[in-house]
């Protein structure tokens, strides 16, 4: 099966958590942590400073790692590392996503997350 290395950020302003809808693709309509595919010669972090410039017309700052997913869809594997981010610049303008939230450390579990960022709603609802 073949392996995806994405980068995801979570980010995280005056506690609470930003989530994204996908707008396109086999999982249209599902939330999901913001990122996307790490280039060849990119390090994580730089993959996700450029993603979410592309995805957000922000500009973020990358802290820790919060922990990396391994998850198997049925046509590839998915591997995401997970990092906390804050927003040094922009206003996270919607270019790829469908619609966006802000959700507080009680209602991590009100949208419908995709399967592989599902798996970090207990790990940051703890972090917060």
């Amino acid at each position: 099966m073949k392996t995806i290395k994405v980068v995801a950020a979570i980010i995280i302003h005056e506690g609470k958590v930003f989530a994204t809808q996908r707008g396109y693709g086999e999982f249209k309509d599902g939330w999901e942590f913001p990122g996307g595919k790490v280039e060849e010669n990119e390090t994580l972090e730089d993959a996700l400073v450029r993603e979410i410039k592309e995805e957000l017309d922000t500009e973020i700052e990358v802290g820790e790692l919060l922990g990396t997913v391994e998850y198997d869809y049925s046509k590839f594997h998915l591997s995401m590392d997970c990092f906390i981010c804050s927003i040094k610049s922009g206003n996270l303008v919607l270019k790829e996503h469908e619609a966006a939230k802000w959700l507080e450390k009680e209602n991590l579990d009100s949208v419908d997350w995709l399967p592989a960022d599902s798996g970090l709603i207990e790990k940051i609802r703890k972090y917060l």
